[in-house]
Order: structure tokens, then sequence, then C-alpha cells
């Protein structure tokens, strides 16, 4: 969902390829944000609305890419000879956090970068497959449609010994 819940972002394999689309929350007014002959999936919108996050192969192999709510402008931030995937915006919207398999187990770990890019930090560095970040304010998200409300939530419960 944007943030003020008028528009949703989406991937779509339409045309034999997979494209980050917006639409109305509606349904109505689906546009094709990246036209690019690569995949674009995992879109992400910024916490301000203006920017979407999104995974691309766009270099061969999945990096992190922003770009202008509108489309416009996409930009590399990872640039990293491994896959990077599956990113999501901080409420604040000054890091990213994403899925990566750049370090030498290969298997995929948490990072966060800053939301320029800079600063990649490995959050998980787990010998096990560490998957699907996102950034929650609060246990569960809510989104309008219309009349009614659409709620979004993970649950992980954690048991831990208290120090």
């Amino acid at each position: 969902w944007s943030p003020d819940g008028k528009r949703i972002a989406f991937h779509s394999w339409r045309g034999g390829n997979m494209e980050i689309y917006v639409m109305d929350a509606d349904g109505d007014n689906k546009q094709n944000l990246t036209k690019n002959a690569s995949h674009d999936e995992n879109p992400s919108w910024s916490p301000d609305g203006k920017r979407i996050v999104f995974a691309s192969w766009r270099d061969r192999n999945a990096e992190i890419y922003v770009m202008e709510a509108d489309g416009n402008n996409p930009r590399n931030l990872t640039n990293h000879p491994f896959k990077d995937w599956d990113p999501s915006w901080s409420p604040d919207g000054r890091r990213i956090v994403f899925v990566s398999d750049r370090e030498v187990d290969g298997n995929p770990d948490i990072f966060v970068i800053n939301a320029n890019g800079g600063n990649p930090k490995n959050l998980t560095n787990h010998p096990e497959d560490d998957l699907a970040p996102a950034w929650f304010g609060s246990a569960f998200s809510v989104a309008p449609a219309g009349k009614a409300l659409t709620l979004w939530g993970r649950v992980k419960q954690a048991n831990r010994k208290k120090p």
C-alpha cells in the first residue's frame, strides 16, 4: 500500500516478464512502472510515498533499486556480485532491509543499508536461510480499502531466557 492508502504496488508476470506495477486501491488504473527487459520484483513504498524500492535482475543478478513513485530515475543501491532481494523500508525512511546471499556460506542473510545504498551491514550472519524481512512499527499494519480494513501482519514467537 502507498502510505496514503490510495495505491497498491505489486509485481506481475505479464508479457513474459516480471514488472513493477501500481494501481488504485479499487483495482483501476494499473500502470507498469519499470518497463525493463529484466525481471523487477518485490516493490516496497517509502514511508513518505515518494519512492519505491525493489529488486531487479537488470545487472544479471538481483540488486536492490530505488525509483521515484512514478517509475522515473531507477538507481542501483547495492551493486554487488551476489544476489540481493526482498527489500523493505524502515518506518522512518532512512534505511532499507533486504535479503542477500553475499556471505561466504552462500546462505541468505538479512542485511540493512542506508536509503542511499551506503553502509551495508549483515544483521543475521547465520549458517541457515534468513528470509522475508519486513519493518513493522507494530505487530500489525492496517490499510484502508473503502469501508473495510485490510489487516496485514506477521507474528513471531521467540522463547528466550532472560540474562
